[in-house]
């Protein structure tokens, strides 16, 4: 059996070799970690008062909401690891935890995008054993999946070395995804930031696989809604298809059941469930047969479906046209900023406001008993904040997250002031 520093020098050598292949297949190629790192795009750059700020503006790191079973997407992307003499690795590791520290409580996954780590910039095996030992039970007993995407030999030499020091626990959540239509498979693709490198890398990747389909991840149009169709459809459609109710059917049921036996439920929406069972909940809905949620004997199920419900809308329930209000919302003063909710509240459709007002008053009684399911305003926040106003293009970064937090931590916490003098019809009080 090789010892460690065997597989260590094993290692730098297989990283190497697949540089030089990289180099020779195209000369020209472009990396971040050949110049000074640079953010995505300009509106992923995280504020200079960010406490990491050093770190966060190389966009290394990046948040990008919850994915369709309502578990939080956290991006790792090597090709945005600017050489190691321009980047305080320990540094980088406290920035790491500091962003895992805002939703370890809730599951979670992590997507590696293993692209464009260079012997220049990469960090030392000795670190990775540090942030290893460093990730305590904390950080993995929520952690549902780590996939690493276009993985080489280098990956898999070095899963080796720290075999030893894995349980096997751990293990079986890394899944190796070797092209992004892959990873579409088990994520929102549309949702993640996935860096232009990363994007070029998979597209020459499938153009030397002969025989492959086209380098592309969008999935196919979609056939025509069912009449019954609850998910991935409008409020609009749901309301004409359901005799004008105003309240999505989901919507209802789910609240009406979560009231009688989740307002007691510790960490209550911070869990998600067995994907298949919520995909056989939604093939329910969308077929319109009745769903029946004591028959599954857990109360995160229904949790689950009211948060995918609202992700799953073509637009969101609080519209695309509030989400520039909201990202300038740090620019208002604290005691104007609960005027401020009212304002963009009472400037939605009466459809929307009626439906956000029956939500809202909800995760306001969630909170009530916070005491008891550990939900306060604000960690109701940071679950459904994402599911309640997104951008009409791109993914929502790690820096517009905070606006959008606290937007909805007001929502919640002052519900009745916010919600309290537009007087649409009585049937609104869930």
């Amino acid at each position: 059996m090789s010892s460690t520093s065997d597989l260590e020098q094993l290692a730098e050598i297989e990283l190497e070799k697949e540089e030089e292949e990289e180099e020779e297949e195209e000369e020209d190629q472009t990396c971040v970690t050949d110049a000074p790192s640079v953010p995505l795009s300009s509106t992923l750059g995280p504020d200079s008062s960010h406490p990491y700020y050093d770190v966060a503006r190389h966009g290394i790191i990046q948040v990008s909401g919850d994915d369709r079973y309502g578990r939080k997407l956290i991006i790792f992307s090597s090709c945005c690891l600017p050489p190691s003499h321009q980047l305080n690795h320990r540094r980088l590791l406290e920035y790491l935890k500091f962003t895992l520290d805002q939703y370890v409580e809730m599951d979670y996954i992590l997507v590696y995008f293993h692209y464009g780590l260079r012997s220049s910039n990469k960090p030392s095996l000795k670190w990775l054993r540090e942030a290893y030992s460093e990730f305590d039970r904390k950080y993995k007993k929520n952690l549902k999946t780590l996939f690493v995407v276009h993985p080489t030999n280098f990956i898999r030499i070095v899963w080796n070395i720290f075999k030893p020091l894995i349980s096997h626990k751990f293990g079986k959540k890394l899944t190796y995804v070797n092209y992004l239509s892959e990873l579409g498979e088990h994520l929102n693709y549309e949702q993640l930031i996935i860096p232009p490198d990363v994007l070029r890398h998979d597209e020459k990747l499938r153009a030397a696989q002969k025989g492959e389909p086209p380098p592309s991840v969008k999935t196919p149009p979609a056939r025509p809604p069912l009449p019954t169709q609850q998910f991935g459809v409008s409020l609009q459609y749901i309301r004409e298809k359901n005799r004008e109710v105003m309240i999505p059917p989901v919507i209802a049921q789910t609240v009406t059941y979560l009231k009688e036996k989740g307002l007691m439920t510790e960490g209550i929406f911070r869990r998600s469930a067995r994907v298949q069972l919520i995909k056989d909940v939604q093939k329910l809905y969308n077929l319109g047969k009745p769903v029946n949620f004591e028959e599954f004997g857990d109360v995160h199920i229904p949790a689950v479906i009211l948060k995918t419900f609202l992700r799953e809308l073509p637009e969101p329930l609080l519209t695309f046209r509030v989400y520039n209000q909201v990202q300038d919302f740090l620019n208002v003063e604290s005691s104007l900023r609960i005027t401020r909710c009212k304002q963009v509240v009472e400037s939605l459709p009466e459809h929307n406001f009626i439906v956000a007002k029956y939500l809202l008053s909800f995760l306001h009684m969630v909170s009530q008993q916070s005491i008891v399911n550990k939900m306060s305003a604000s960690n109701l926040a940071c679950v459904f904040g994402v599911n309640l106003v997104w951008p009409r293009h791109g993914s929502i970064s790690l820096s517009a997250l905070t606006p959008i937090n606290i937007f909805t931590d007001i929502l919640i916490e002052h519900f009745h002031t916010v919600f309290g003098s537009r007087c649409p019809p009585a049937q609104v009080t869930p």
